[in-house]
């Protein structure tokens, strides 16, 4: 069975020694921009090529991190970046982005795409839909169960990565907004200020009730492999190089068999929230998976630790197999050849052995003094001499011989293979946008579901809606829209059946804010719109979603008005123009931490140190933690242009309050009680 590769973390260049010294297959890096880890010391243009020739050398491949989203006035420096990554000859290069990965379709199509764990695919189909945009492998969401990843796995056929020790966000990737709303520094753009690490306490909850221990499926390397996992990553570009070490060290030395106490004990001492856990992977959420850094966690990494650890990396590892044939004959220079992973290399020494007066050259110590390789990635594995008897030659001849092939065969297998790059001139689509806006809306549950819906073209009902409502609605005098769960996980049978009695029932709309949900609701033939956690960030992910068949397309919240409106594109565009965002789509329930679900009934909150309440609401197997104000522009809609329609994302209000949200709208005036212009105005840092 084949043993996957080991992935680890580079942020600068003390920590990419300690990989691929410690024995990782892969690493993988950030430029200075378009990177999830904007704040990790990173890597020069020239500091990445250089990296990618040392890897290469070695034999670990490099991907390259541009996991985050761009805006529209990025676009002419990610192209740029692609170009050099092109020419750097590094192997593949990790996206979010949906119009960055269209794009890289048509300028580097040679070039492979990973599609990032940012891009929240949980679903066989949203796998599926990954493969057709042209992605080569997907990096699952660190959420799934080990029989949700085996059903993945199975019926797919890209290449699946998944994480194995590492930070474990209360969120899933590419779908946490918090960092962003609170303070303007968002995770989709490399940026998170980790919010969830302070306290947000359920009531007899742990106190930290948005806290994970860190994620660790080392020992369980066994099972990931049986599963055909092709790559298991370590988080941690932000960590220090000694733990990078520690990891892989970890890790390989579990697929090789040999348990090792000590080293994941020191693992857990450079550093840990209170511990491991595997509570995802073994189908075990609860209040044991939750953790925080704690004043033992921090002072375990002791300097004895530390350097214990830093001997895993301070010196060069012999993990490339070198074959050697060496020549010595009479009258002739000497002359030796090394052959390595498919190149093979020649020198000569300007020396021409003489005859021996009493100790000749003997095969035995030949080989012996070829096969000293220490100090380089290289060890000899065997080594073929072509010797006349009776001969001598200098000792310091073999030796710079030796010294001579084995450089020129690093150069050799750190040359690069580039990726073909075609410049492209990229025209802005011009978007005109419709007269006067339209509404749409998103109601949670039948109850709220407004009397008057003068001007409203759209109303989003749940997934799973009673038949009955289903048919009274449809005569209302709009359209009416399925709204698929952002939170599939192990229910997409589940979702199919209720999207195939959707469509029984006449409805053609599906409402999706996931890939997953997107390629649920095109495989069942709905007419597509999509909601505010699609990220969309600029025209190219519009166009993109256009080529799908996407109709009407929600913009990211994390945009400002002015941004929103220079997006391009024919689809008709909009935005959440009230509601509580989620802020999180978590799948550990954090209520869960102190109440039952039986008593739970839909009416809990965490409370954070500035005694704010943010509500927390289930479905389909997933928890939504909800912005404590909602987003409100019914008095600004002057400084709203270019955009087609305002979507209300109704989700805790009472029927009366969906009505006094509407009518204010229609009014253009304010509202009373605290509400949030969201990131329209403030926008993001940097």
């Amino acid at each position: 069975m084949k043993s996957p590769e080991i992935l680890a973390p580079a942020g600068s260049p003390d920590s990419l020694y300690a990989a691929v010294r410690s024995g990782a297959d892969a690493v993988y890096m950030g430029c200075k921009s378009f990177n999830a880890r904007i704040k990790a010391d990173n890597f020069g243009d020239e500091e990445i090529k250089d990296a990618v020739a040392y890897c290469h050398s070695r034999g670990v491949k490099v991907h390259i991190t541009m996991n985050t989203l761009i805006s529209d006035g990025e676009i002419p420096e990610a192209l740029e970046t692609i170009k050099r990554i092109c020419q750097w000859g590094a192997d593949a290069v990790i996206v979010q982005d949906l119009g960055l990965a269209s794009l890289m379709n048509k300028v580097a199509p040679s070039l492979e795409k990973h599609a990032s764990t940012q891009m929240s695919v949980q679903t066989v189909e949203g796998v599926k839909l990954l493969k057709s945009m042209g992605f080569t492998r997907a990096v699952l969401p660190r959420e799934l169960t080990k029989e949700e990843i085996r059903r993945i796995k199975n019926s797919t056929d890209i290449e699946i990565e998944i994480f194995i020790h590492g930070a474990l966000c209360m969120s899933v990737s590419g779908q946490c907004y918090m960092s962003s709303m609170f303070g303007g520094r968002s995770g989709n753009r490399g940026l998170c200020a980790q919010p969830c690490r302070l306290p947000f306490c359920a009531e007899n909850g742990t106190g930290n009730d948005l806290s994970l221990k860190d994620l660790s499926l080392i020992e369980r390397a066994e099972e990931l492999t049986e599963l055909g996992i092709d790559s298991l990553k370590i988080e941690g570009r932000m960590k220090r190089p000694e733990y990078v070490a520690a990891a892989v060290t970890a890790i390989r030395s579990t697929l090789d068999g040999k348990e090792n106490r000590e080293i994941l004990s020191d693992l857990r001492a450079v550093f840990s929230r209170s511990g491991f856990t595997d509570g995802y992977f073994a189908d075990r959420r609860g209040r044991d998976m939750f953790g925080i850094r704690q004043k033992e966690d921090v002072t375990s990494a002791t300097a004895k630790v530390l350097k214990n650890l830093s001997r895993l990396y301070e010196k060069e590892r012999g993990s490339i197999p070198v074959s050697f044939f060496l020549t010595v004959i009479e009258g002739e220079k000497i002359s030796l050849s090394a052959c390595a992973m498919g190149k093979t290399v020649y020198a000569e020494e300007d020396c021409i052995p003489e005859r021996a007066l009493n100790k000749p050259l003997t095969k035995e110590g030949l080989t012996e003094r070829i096969s000293k390789c220490g100090g380089t990635q290289f060890y000899a594995e065997k080594t073929e001499i072509d010797l006349d008897e009776g001969l001598i030659a200098p000792a310091s001849a073999i030796n710079n011989l030796r010294r001579k092939v084995l450089s020129e065969l690093e150069k050799a297998l750190s040359s690069v293979k580039l990726n073909a790059f075609t410049d492209i001139d990229i025209k802005p689509v011009p978007h005109k946008a419709a007269k006067p806006l339209r509404y749409n809306i998103r109601i949670a549950k039948a109850g709220q579901l407004p009397d008057n819906l003068e001007n409203v073209e759209n109303l989003y009902i749940p997934l799973n809606s009673e038949e009955n409502f289903v048919e009274n609605v449809k005569k209302l005098p709009v359209n009416v829209g399925i709204e698929v769960p952002r939170g599939i996980f192990g229910n997409e049978l589940l979702v199919e059946k209720y999207l195939a009695r959707a469509k029984s029932l006449g409805i053609d709309i599906a409402y999706c804010s996931t890939a997953d949900a997107l390629a649920l609701a095109k495989k069942h033939g709905f007419t597509l719109h999509t909601g505010f956690s699609m990220n969309v960030f600029n025209s190219l992910s519009v166009a993109f979603l256009e080529s799908l068949g996407v109709k009407e397309i929600t913009l990211s919240p994390e945009l400002t008005l002015k941004k929103l409106s220079q997006v391009g594109g024919e689809a008709r565009r909009g935005i959440i123009g009230y509601g509580r965002l989620p802020l999180m789509l978590t799948r550990n329930c954090p209520v869960k931490n102190g109440t039952d679900c039986n008593d739970c009934k839909s009416n809990k909150f965490l409370t954070d140190r500035k005694n704010m309440k943010f509500p927390v609401v289930c479905h389909f197997g997933a928890c939504e933690i909800l912005n404590s104000q909602p987003v409100y522009l019914g008095d600004r809609l002057g400084e709203i242009e270019n955009l087609d329609f305002i979507t209300f994302y109704f989700t805790k209000e009472k029927k009366e309050v969906c009505e006094a949200i509407l009518d204010a709208y229609r009014k253009g005036r304010a509202v009373k009680g605290e509400y949030t212009r969201g990131l329209y105005y403030r926008g993001l840092e940097g």
